[in-house]
């Protein structure tokens, strides 16, 4: 099944956690603290694959979750970092955030990307020593790694892309020029995935042709298969148009010139201004008029015209070693530039929630959730740390603005404790 457009969810690993810990050795006095780092929560990083042809893969899995790092232990032993999730996506994939359209990565140069960052590790005890604090019974916990919805979407990376309505003849050509097997029948959308067939032009030499299936008039609006291959267009570095010069199911070639032209225009300004060369197919079929009245047209438009028998391969050589030579003084295939986050407004690592309820004062946060993980409630010191953390995060600022008392309850998740001013 060729699948060229998939939407999935990321989600990096988490950092581990900081360890509480203190050297006791023998004849070793005051060891100290000893508490070793959380690992870094794993990377998920996208590999171009060039035996993958679709995102088949991705239709079945939607969710990707990578390791999460190890927390630390003693003995100033940092945990294991997370093993990096590696997902493959065919080349040419365009890798875009969801919400936003932002194109993260063009995955056509053979480079992997690191598309979700896992989280930090947290700091083990050995960090939170000093003169006055020999003995610091708390820690930071990891930190969760990036979690983003992604739309992977497939752009074929072919030199040239063969245009025209269904049924002039585009499989056939791509079928005679280059090894390429694509289904051949005498009726409409017998092509229903876009065919890329290799030229070979010579020793060191060749070009990726792509039959691009399903235009009709409101292709660019949706119509036949419309948007579902028209994006494989936009990378072509120029278009070959096939059109029926024998108007043999009753359209005039002309018109469908005008029509398929102007829906590129819709779907994408800058694939109308890609060069053409306009292919006079089913010569065969065509008075000597109706070619010379095409001959005529597309030369009084600056338009090169060859008229081709492509089951035959009559006028084909011609055509494609025209296409070779215009080739050579084009630029190479396009590839998409990655754009910079949108600017967002800043996140706030202190943010809160306060409510009251039956006289218990319960308090809610990340940051707050994170601190709880490396806090012992039964350590001094320790509630000291927490409690500066919660006067600079402005927390009993808030608890004191809502009314609070001398000896209510304040609850953060799991820890309860009496207020004192």
């Amino acid at each position: 099944m060729f699948i060229d457009v998939a939407k999935i969810i990321l989600t990096a690993g988490t950092g581990g956690n900081g360890a509480v810990s203190f050297r006791r050795e023998k004849y070793v006095a005051a060891g100290g603290p000893d508490g070793g780092d959380g690992g870094r929560g794993a990377d998920i990083v996208f590999v171009p694959d060039g035996h993958l042809a679709t995102l088949a893969d991705f239709r079945l899995k939607r969710k990707y979750s990578a390791e999460d790092g190890q927390n630390g232990s003693g003995a100033n032993c940092s945990g294991k970092s997370g093993r990096r999730l590696v997902i493959k996506v065919p080349c040419g994939t365009v890798v875009k955030e969801a919400e936003t359209g932002r194109i993260i990565a063009d995955m056509s140069d053979g480079s992997e990307v690191v598309v979700a960052a896992g989280g930090r590790g947290g700091w083990g005890n050995q960090h939170f020593a000093t003169s006055t604090r020999q003995v610091p019974r708390f820690s930071k916990a990891g930190k969760p790694g990036e979690r983003i919805e992604i739309l992977l979407e497939l752009k074929l990376l072919a030199d040239v892309g063969l245009i025209g309505y269904p049924n002039v003849g585009k499989s056939t050509l791509v079928s005679v020029v280059s090894s390429a097997t694509p289904k051949i029948a005498n009726y409409h959308f017998t092509t229903l995935v876009p065919t890329l067939g290799v030229v070979y032009m010579g020793e060191g030499s060749s070009f990726v042709m792509a039959d691009i299936p399903g235009l009709i008039e409101g292709a660019g609006e949706g119509i036949g298969l419309g948007h579902d291959f028209l994006r494989h267009v936009e990378r072509c570095r120029m278009l070959v148009h096939v059109l029926d010069v024998s108007g043999s199911e009753g359209r005039d070639p002309i018109q469908d010139f005008h029509t398929i032209n102007n829906e590129l225009l819709q779907f994408n300004p800058r694939m109308a201004e890609l060069p053409q060369i306009v292919a006079g197919n089913k010569c065969d079929l065509a008075t000597e008029q109706q070619i010379a009245d095409c001959v005529a047209y597309f030369k009084g438009q600056g338009i090169e015209f060859f008229p081709i028998m492509a089951a035959i391969r009559e006028g084909v050589d011609s055509l494609i070693n025209t296409v070779a030579a215009k080739l050579h003084t084009l630029p190479p295939i396009m590839i998409y530039e990655a754009e910079a986050p949108i600017e967002a407004a800043p996140v706030n690592n202190s943010a809160f929630t306060l409510r009251e309820e039956n006289g218990i004062y319960y308090i809610e946060g990340d940051f707050l959730r994170r601190l709880m993980n490396g806090i012992n409630p039964d350590d001094y010191e320790s509630l000291q740390y927490f409690q500066r953390v919660l006067v600079k995060a402005g927390v009993i600022e808030a608890l004191q603005n809502a009314g609070i008392a001398e000896g209510d309850t304040v609850c953060v998740y799991d820890v309860e404790f009496d207020y004192v001013n």
